[in-house]
């Protein structure tokens, strides 16, 4: 089978590949569409160590199973599907109390970071083991079912904030998940929602896709201006999708006492709180990884039209192509969001 490999940092090769071996419980997924995540426009580069060369990379995909394991009785060859790009044991304490993301034994598709190496789906099959297996409604297509995986890191994280109908939110970062936090806020039906980013043409999507409210980050704090638009002391909630110093600090500045902050970035190992904000107007910090169980809930989310991820993917592209697309993405390429590559 073909396969794009990440043979070097920054050194892609369209290359044969064999085709995966599938364990009892596993299925052969021939792939119709695979997404480029900004986690591996950052493995291209080495900056996270979590795509160690050789690899295939890629784990937000859909496709058709070609081929089922013997122990497999649920799914049959020409299934259309989703699955999860978090590969859980199903064993350990965590699995058995349902919260799979936080396995102790889990991997990622795709990744390659020294513990492990897991080949993904940007190449033309993909082995998956059936239990992180989603079928795909007859309304979504393939390119919309690669967007899931990211609409439920989304979905996760607004989850782990239980909104109310009615609150204010804000959102610090308006890349892909933050866009994509924004429509789930609006389908929750939050009656206030800021979004805060420093690009101005990510600003009018955001407002595109739900932000009642949009400011420009600069060099001096927001806070202000989200508490007087909020009013009553801040928001109810706000997300942090960045995974920095000035950013958190700004969700945290602008929650009202008692209100949300849900972390959702981690672009930095490290970042400074501003602790007394958080300890004096008790605050509750939420920390979010990955998603548990909201493919279900995204898939509706999409087939229902409640989100729009379409209006997210910027380009639908050949596999053939895939070097440059990620170069495209790396340089941060204005108005470039979600390419979606097609084996």
């Amino acid at each position: 089978m073909k396969a794009l490999l990440l043979r070097a940092y920054h050194e892609f090769e369209l290359t044969e590949f064999p085709e995966p071996e599938i364990a009892a419980d596993e299925v052969l997924v021939r792939v119709k569409a695979c997404g480029i995540c900004g986690s591996d426009v950052h493995g291209m580069t080495g900056s996270t160590g979590r795509r160690i060369p050789p690899i295939v990379m890629g784990h937000e995909a859909a496709g058709v199973i070609a081929r089922t394991g013997k122990g497999v009785t649920a799914w049959h060859a020409g299934d259309r599907v989703t699955f999860d790009s978090t590969i859980y044991c199903g064993a350990c304490g965590y699995c058995r109390a349902g919260q799979v993301n936080l396995c102790d034994q889990r991997r990622v598709l795709g990744v390659s970071c020294g513990d492990y190496r897991r080949h993904g789906a940007f190449a033309d099959y993909v082995a998956v083991p059936q239990r992180v297996l989603y079928r795909l409604p007859d309304a979504v297509p393939f390119e919309q079912a690669a967007m899931v995986e990211a609409l439920s890191v989304a979905v996760h994280a607004v989850n782990r904030a239980m909104p109310k109908a009615g609150e204010r939110a804000l959102v610090v970062g308006t890349g892909m998940i933050g866009m994509l936090v924004i429509q789930v806020l609006r389908a929750r039906g939050c009656a206030m929602i800021i979004a805060v980013d420093r690009d101005a043409g990510r600003l009018a999507a955001a407002k595109q896709h739900g932000a009642t409210h949009t400011l420009v980050a600069g060099a001096d704090s927001l806070a202000p201006a989200v508490q007087q638009l909020a009013g009553n002391g801040g928001v109810d909630l706000a997300f942090e999708v960045v995974g920095a110093t000035q950013p958190l600090q700004l969700a945290v500045e602008s929650a009202r006492k008692g209100g949300r902050v849900v972390l959702v970035g981690n672009f930095s190992p490290r970042a400074e709180l501003p602790l007394q904000a958080v300890v004096t107007r008790e605050l509750t910090l939420l920390g979010t990884c990955a998603s548990n169980g909201e493919y279900p809930e995204s898939l509706e989310l999409i087939a229902s039209g409640k989100v729009n991820v379409s209006s997210l993917i910027s380009a639908i592209a050949p596999l053939t192509e895939g070097a440059q697309w990620f170069e495209r993405l790396h340089r941060m390429e204005p108005g470039l969001m979600k390419v979606v590559l097609v084996p």
